[in-house]
């Protein structure tokens, strides 16, 4: 069953990156904006539908680990080994204001988390900051298509064409845009639910925490769609949407999925995060710094870095923590 999982997976991711890259063109919408809202959300589904399962099932600490070791994965893990599949060149993508965003969600998310429970006063202030994010993306896709007329009537007007982007079709029907986006959307969270599932059996046969579970095996589980859609957009050099993508989730992660996640019901702060978890966490989002700020690309040497940092945190969290 976890072999169908990974396979659905990949096909999923292959399936959104290409619905979405090509909704982008058919509306004259940025693919970066597309990926902070439609893929982000479609990556994200499987820790909303875990994070919600785990506070009706009594095990909130599970919530939250799935949430926070999801984010320190989407960076370190999910950047990473696509880097060393193929360098992403991000530098040519302006992410600064999103990033601003996201690093802002997370400060505002730990000092939520030193009041000891995130409860509903909590998941209020955390959907309020998400609904002002998607106003902003939604005023900046208004401006762009606004802006986008008079380029795209100067480009009618040239005789040079732009270069296709690889794995576009601007002709393509939008029945088959939609058939991706869905396949993609549906695929992705079922694909993660059935390795998830598998994997979160075996840790509890062997005794580990839910905190623990929620950090390693469900987080990773669930960051499998944003990989899978991530090594695709790598692979089609789309670096906007693999960055997007990321950026798009921890703010749908930490904003959406506990905000809603708190309507169910509290979910307590285990002294684990207060002292080490959400400290990666901010760390981990802080190494996008020279990507975003200094025009850095996500090089195979950056891939390496990345990824094994990640795999030092999941030996810190399973043997020492």
């Amino acid at each position: 069953m976890s072999g169908l999982g990974l396979v659905i997976l990949l096909f999923a991711g292959d399936a959104l990156v290409k619905g979405a890259v090509n909704l982008s063109l058919r509306f004259g919408v940025p693919a970066l904006i597309v990926s902070l809202t439609i893929v982000a959300f479609g990556t994200s589904a499987p820790e909303l539908l875990i994070s919600v399962q785990a506070i009706l099932d009594g095990v909130p600490s599970m919530a939250l680990g799935n949430v926070v070791g999801s984010n320190t994965a989407n960076i370190l893990l999910v950047l990473g080994l696509p880097a060393i599949l193929a360098t992403m060149h991000t530098s040519e993508h302006n992410t600064r204001k999103t990033f601003r965003f996201m690093i802002l969600a997370t400060v505002v998310f730990i000092a939520l988390g030193f009041r000891g429970v995130y409860d509903w006063i909590a998941g209020i202030v955390l959907l309020t900051l998400m609904a002002g994010v998607l106003f902003d993306a939604f005023r900046q896709t208004r401006k762009h298509r606004h802006a986008g007329k008079a380029a795209r009537a100067a480009a009618e007007a040239s005789e040079d064409d732009e270069p296709e982007v690889e794995g576009a079709d601007p002709d393509m029907q939008m029945w088959r845009i939609l058939a991706y986006l869905v396949a993609g959307l549906i695929g992705l969270p079922v694909g993660a639910q059935l390795l998830v599932t598998n994997a979160t059996v075996i840790a509890t046969a062997y005794g580990v925490s839910d905190t623990v579970i929620g950090l390693t095996l469900v987080a990773v589980g669930t960051s499998l769609p944003e990989l899978a859609t991530t090594v695709m957009a790598a692979l089609r050099r789309q670096a906007d949407v693999a960055l997007g993508n990321v950026i798009g989730s921890n703010l749908f992660n930490l904003l959406a999925i506990i905000g809603i996640a708190t309507m169910v019901g509290p979910i307590p702060v285990d002294p684990q995060f207060l002292t080490f978890d959400f400290w990666v966490m901010l760390a981990s989002s802080l190494l996008l710094l020279p990507f975003v700020y200094f025009r850095q690309d996500i090089s195979r040497l950056w891939g390496v870095v990345l990824t094994a940092l990640y795999a030092a945190y999941l030996l810190v969290v399973l043997f020492y923590v």
